[in-house]
């Protein structure tokens, strides 16, 4: 799929991160791009920068998610292009002692359905939306009506101490990236995920600098933490590369994750 004006996107959790950079790509080619986030101050800023338009919402209402893809049609044409990277995290061991009490406690189980709620079921209901949508569009020269991109994690397959819940939505997601690609082959709507590794974002900005030191010393190469644009540039190879098709794909600089 060739990048340009005639062509519309969705970024979830488009606001800052992996999703900013995305958003920031796209919208370089001339693409229409709709901001799906929950921060309303830095979606509205970044959408006015970008021409684009922002619509808030949460991943995991079916109501909030309507009323988004229908804010972003009504202002820019159906999308072709999705890029999920709305996600949380929580972190806790399965089971443990917990210090001050002496008890014996377990990983909260609300926290543990809120990040397969946001993450796995967040990245699904846009798809199946997204998807939908897409079925109304004429075909392209090729044969093909869209693309979808998704967020999954290095955690999937190297799940760290405390990253039940976080590991276990993002291997879902990778886990139905192929069904979905066979379940939309023949509507011309191709699926594929990316597994970032350490990546510069916000998140892990708000670290001591000590401890951000020692994650970017434990990439194999390069040395360093991953800029959000490089995790943008394989999104629009994705997109642009027609033959990338039911592929989860590491972005990690070779690290393997230990234990803790």
């Amino acid at each position: 799929m060739k990048l340009d004006a005639s062509i519309a996107a969705v970024v979830t959790g488009g606001a800052s991160g992996l999703g900013e950079a995305t958003a920031r790509a796209l919208a370089a080619h001339g693409v229409k791009v709709a901001i799906f986030d929950l921060d309303a101050a830095r979606g509205a800023a970044l959408a006015q920068a970008l021409g684009g338009v922002y619509c808030q919402a949460d991943v995991r209402s079916d109501a909030q998610v309507d009323a988004a893809f229908a804010r972003a049609r009504e202002a820019q044409g159906q999308e072709r292009i999705l890029v999920n990277c709305a996600g949380t995290s929580s972190v806790a061991k399965t089971a443990g002692w917990d210090k001050a009490t002496g008890q014996a406690k377990h990983f909260p189980l609300d926290a543990f359905d809120r990040v397969v709620q946001v993450n796995l079921l967040g990245t699904f209901r846009c798809i199946a939306k997204s998807a939908a949508g897409m079925l109304s569009l004429a075909p392209m020269a090729n044969g093909e009506r869209g693309v979808v991109v998704n967020t999954a994690s290095v955690a999937a397959q190297d799940g760290q101490v405390g990253q039940a819940a976080y590991a276990a939505s993002k291997a879902a997601i990778v886990g139905m990236t192929l069904p979905i690609a066979r379940d939309l082959m023949n509507e011309g709507i191709r699926v594929n995920t990316i597994m970032p590794g350490l990546f510069d974002t916000p998140l892990l900005n708000g670290l001591p600098e000590h401890v951000h030191a020692a994650l970017s010393a434990s990439v194999p190469f390069p040395k360093r933490l991953g800029a959000p644009p490089e995790y943008a540039a394989l999104v629009e190879l994705m997109i642009t590369n027609g033959y990338f098709n039911g592929e989860s794909v590491r972005l990690d600089g070779a690290i393997r994750m230990a234990a803790r």
